[in-house]
């Protein structure tokens, strides 16, 4: 498979933004992305973002199925375990339908009590919760009728009609930081999607855990090996760190603040400066710069599709869109030369 590029759409906003004009420019960055030849648009999901405000994920992939005409729609991440299959099956099916067979779908257990409170859960249900929400969708999907007693739900002869178009389903990228959430990338899922956070080198000791797990899956290694990463590109990297850097501290401020190392592998923490976290996380630098880090994150990891995420709160959108075209028109180019 030819090496991809995917833009992430956070639509987080600070608080007293015009959330009315924040959604015309959301929709607005969604449409040039495809226009410069991005495969994929993704929308995240959090509830309760009390740093931020921010859009909901299906009602926006859902605006962006007509709006976005070639790009696929990547719903990453479903916070599976605080759902009901049925709803999920069928509200993803249908955003399916208005893309015409566009819709990846993202999964993912979700790390915050905030989150795990409002929706009557607690954090050691979650991967219970998953694995059967995620069983049942498929079966939805791809059977008439379902009868399931989950240890949260209950299908009794349950249907979902209309089906997606994609057969026999959209494809399932589950994520996760940890170790225990490789196997069930490997087990139920079509391909472990690469979290943002670790660096390379636990990147790369995971791989090879992956690897194991497929192989006792009897499953091959996927053809689509997607990655998520915080990206910046400006002319030199001084002047990348200069307009993306306070933003990018304030968000992974906000992961720190709300848990997020705790998934983490043991080796691995988003605590310090932003020079500290950085590392090799973070693609920021000159086109030449970070193309050079794309070739190694292809060559070392396999990673074939790269979802970059290049806008965070309080930054303006000329910032972005400039970013993102420089990365389509100068980054992109040298990548695929050198992979």
């Amino acid at each position: 498979m030819e090496f991809q590029l995917g833009v992430m759409l956070r639509g987080q906003y600070e608080h007293g933004a015009d959330m009315v004009a924040k959604a015309d420019e959301m929709i607005e960055q969604a449409k040039f992305a495809d226009q410069l030849g991005y495969a994929s648009i993704t929308k995240g999901s959090h509830y309760s973002t009390d740093a931020f405000q921010a859009f909901q994920q299906f009602p926006v992939l859902a605006r962006l199925s007509g709006e976005v005409k070639q790009a696929r729609l990547n719903a990453g991440i479903v916070l599976l375990p605080l759902h009901k299959p049925l709803d999920i099956a069928e509200q993803l099916a249908t955003i399916d339908i208005l893309s015409n067979g566009r819709l990846i779908f993202g999964v993912g257990l979700g790390y915050r009590e905030v989150e795990f409170k409002a929706f009557g859960m607690t954090q050691k249900q979650r991967g219970k919760r998953l694995t059967e929400n995620l069983v049942a969708i498929k079966r939805l999907w791809s059977t008439d009728k379902v009868s399931m007693v989950g240890s949260h739900f209950e299908l009794d002869e349950a249907v979902c009609w209309p089906k997606p178009v994609q057969k026999p389903n959209p494809p399932i990228w589950i994520g996760g930081n940890a170790d225990v959430a490789l196997k069930r990338a490997a087990v139920h899922g079509d391909c472990w999607y690469i979290n943002p956070h670790n660096t390379l080198e636990t990147c790369k000791r995971q791989i090879d855990l992956y690897k194991g797990f497929l192989d006792e899956a009897s499953k091959p290694f996927p053809t689509e090996l997607p990655m998520r990463r915080e990206a910046f590109v400006a002319r030199t990297k001084e002047e990348a760190l200069h307009l993306a850097g306070p933003f990018i501290a304030k968000k992974y401020a906000a992961y720190h603040a709300w848990g997020q190392d705790d998934d983490m592998p043991e080796d691995e923490t988003l605590a310090g400066s932003l020079d500290e976290i950085i590392g090799d996380r973070f693609l920021i630098g000159s086109p030449e710069e970070v193309a050079e880090q794309m070739i190694r994150i292809n060559s070392e990891l396999g990673v074939n599709h790269l979802i970059l995420s290049m806008e965070w709160a309080g930054m303006e959108k000329s910032v972005a869109m400039d970013c993102m075209q420089m990365m389509a028109e100068e980054v992109m180019p040298l990548v695929r030369q050198g992979t």
